[in-house]
């Protein structure tokens, strides 16, 4: 971070104090996470400036590993804080694949400030932070430790002096957040361990008892990482009733991990305990600790539970921390980060041949590469490998609903094996109902079967589960566009890119509703915007002569089309997106040319050509129906 001035920063209704590091407007303080002000601060600082994104990961997390996507959601709360939206943009500009810019006047005031309102900032940040200071220092984490998991559920519902109700909004169910590990090991290149733990404790609590417990998943409950919210706020935010925190503390092959529930209620600590322990007996802790809560509350272990805790085993280190790594670019979602992943989840397997997670990782990570379009590896090589990387871990543990889920998304969206699809998804579901990823590609299985009312009940299901994931919040403005609730899926794709405004797929499914309303206008600008912020995404590119083919602008329309083909010389996986424009031209023949091209690609975007109305025009074809059956789908 640069040096801080010795002056206050003036804009608008809002006071910037950099030295006392708190937000004033008309000289009441406004509570800010310390993160929040870091990129405020910095941003003011360099006002009429264009940050870069890297730029401003440099200075505000400086040698960490931390997704780009947390700098994304602290502007978005800061625009929520300084009175910006989506559609106006007065005090931070988003400059689309670079960064922001602060472009609000500022002035500079003079040292000396108005001490009764730093003294009632400072005390109202003290009340703020209090409750939650002494647990925020203590963020011990139980990485998948199922004994913790076990303390946890013991307590939430068989304490020993109070049992407190799930909340309304949670359905029945009691709702808990596992937030953010904590590094404490004093390296930055350490936080892929305490953030793989994370997940893994999220994972392990999710499939425990899912009748009764709802766990948030990894990516809304990232969101408060670096964070100095009080609980009860993030109860508020997320809808739970219980908060789990805890840190990672390593030293050489030696890791300390402690863990404190908290009840939101009333804040109480229910629970805390301290591990010490090899970092390669880091799983087979599960089983120990999962035997002294017994004892301690007298709990009776139910086969199936008892039978997964058996099958806890010793870890090798080394392929441990690469499994955790190939996690951690995992969830980055973007192409150059899976094909990280996979070098990490395969250095993972060479280290230890019988790890099923690892394998299950590979699965996913091949799955989502070969599901978009990308010039890294083609579908028919990713594809066929996420399979026997699924079938593999199933092999070695059939208790993975990660894997179910990455089975079940291959021979949905590259097989088109509906029965045995539907099969995998339901186990995934079954194994882990907090699981949010089987929920989301479920919800597609049934769009693409015809019943659309359920497939967005099922996406919901994945939102409640994950509330602050940006993709399944823009996945539900593409069902509803599926389902042609258009007025809906408009709200859905403003609501993503609430959270993210660079988030490309936001602009294209809310083109995509503005065309199905016939908003042609609004819908070729939400198209432009993502060409304008990558000239190579053929999506946008290709929503752009769709949109121009149904305004009968043809010369426009084929303008896209030669662009598009002389690109699918290389890119095979651009057939469809052909297709589509020439169904909206009337071009039958070429439209049926390029959908079978697309057929023989296996492009997973066939399995709602019956669904969404791109194909109206050639849809009495009998040709269009005899496609249709080709791929299993109903007409």
């Amino acid at each position: 971070m640069s040096q801080e001035p010795k002056a206050n920063w003036l804009f608008g209704p809002f006071c910037l104090d950099s030295q006392q590091r708190v937000l004033l407007r008309d000289r009441k303080p406004i509570a800010l996470t310390s993160k929040a002000f870091e990129i405020l601060n910095l941003l003011v600082e360099n006002h009429g400036r264009a940050l870069s994104k890297e730029e401003m990961m440099r200075q505000v997390w400086p040698a960490s590993f931390v997704d780009e996507s947390n700098l994304a959601q602290h502007i978005f709360h800061l625009r929520k804080v300084l009175g910006d939206t989506h559609e106006g943009q007065a005090y931070i500009e988003t400059l689309p694949r670079h960064g922001y810019r602060f472009v609000a006047a500022v002035e500079q005031a003079p040292a000396k400030r108005d001490e009764d309102a730093v003294a009632n900032a400072d005390a109202n940040r003290a009340t703020a932070a209090g409750a939650t200071r002494s647990s925020t220092k203590l963020r011990w984490v139980i990485g998948a430790a199922a004994g913790l998991v076990l303390a946890v559920f013991t307590l939430v519902y068989m304490g020993r002096t109070r049992i407190w109700a799930p909340s309304a909004a949670s359905g029945g169910k009691v709702m808990l957040a596992v937030l953010a590990f904590e590094n404490l090991s004093g390296d930055p290149q350490q936080e892929y361990l305490s953030s793989g733990l994370t997940e893994e404790l999220i994972t392990q609590l999710g499939s425990l008892e899912p009748k009764r417990l709802g766990v948030i998943a990894r990516t809304s409950a990232m969101q408060y990482k670096d964070s100095h919210k009080d609980v009860r706020q993030i109860s508020r935010e997320l809808g739970v009733d219980y908060v789990l925190e805890g840190s990672v503390r390593r030293e050489g092959e030696r890791v300390r991990i402690t863990a404190q529930l908290i009840q939101v209620k009333d804040q109480t600590h229910l629970w805390a305990k301290e591990y010490d322990r090899s970092l390669k007996d880091i799983l087979g802790l599960e089983s120990e600790v999962a035997g002294e809560v017994a004892r301690e509350i007298r709990l009776r272990l139910t086969p199936v539970e008892s039978a997964r805790l058996a099958k806890a085993r010793a870890v090798d280190p080394d392929a441990y921390e690469l499994y955790l790594k190939g996690r951690y670019f995992w969830n980055k979602r973007n192409e150059a980060a899976y094909v990280k992943a996979i070098d990490f989840f395969n250095q993972a397997i060479a280290r230890d041949p019988e790890y099923a997670r690892a394998y299950s990782g590979l699965a996913d990570a091949y799955a989502l590469l070969g599901s978009w379009p990308n010039a890294e590896m083609p579908r028919r090589v990713a594809m066929p490998r996420a399979k026997e990387a699924a079938l593999t871990a199933l092999k070695l543990d059939d208790s993975l609903a990660e894997a179910h889920a990455s089975l079940a998304f291959v021979e949905m969206h590259y097989e088109w094996n509906w029965k045995e699809s539907e099969k995998e998804f339901r186990r995934a579901i079954e194994l882990n109902p907090n699981y949010a990823t089987a929920h989301q590609w479920f919800a597609y299985w049934l769009m693409a079967q015809g019943r659309p009312d359920e497939s967005i009940a099922e996406n919901e299901l994945a939102r409640k589960a994950d509330p602050l994931s940006i993709i399944i919040r823009t996945d539900a403005a593409d069902l509803l566009c599926a389902a042609g609730r258009f007025d809906e899926a408009i709200q859905k794709a403003r609501e993503a890119m609430d959270l993210d405004p660079d988030f490309r797929l936001g602009h294209y499914f809310l083109g995509l509703a503005y065309s199905g309303k016939q908003m042609y206008p609004e819908a070729l600008a939400e198209y432009e915007k993502g060409v304008a912020t990558d000239s190579k995404d053929e999506w946008a590119l290709s929503g752009l002569g769709w949109v121009y083919a149904l305004m009968h602008n043809r010369m426009k329309a084929e303008g896209v089309i030669r662009r598009l083909r002389q690109d699918a010389r290389e890119r095979p996986d651009l057939a469809l997106e052909i297709a589509i424009i020439y169904s909206a031209l009337g071009e039958k023949n070429e439209a049926f040319d390029w959908l079978e091209k697309a057929y023989q690609n296996r492009d997973g975007g066939l399995m709602l050509v019956s669904s969404y109305w791109y194909f109206a025009e050639i849809r009495s074809d009998p040709r269009y129906a005899e496609f249709v059956k080709k791929i299993g789908l109903p007409e």
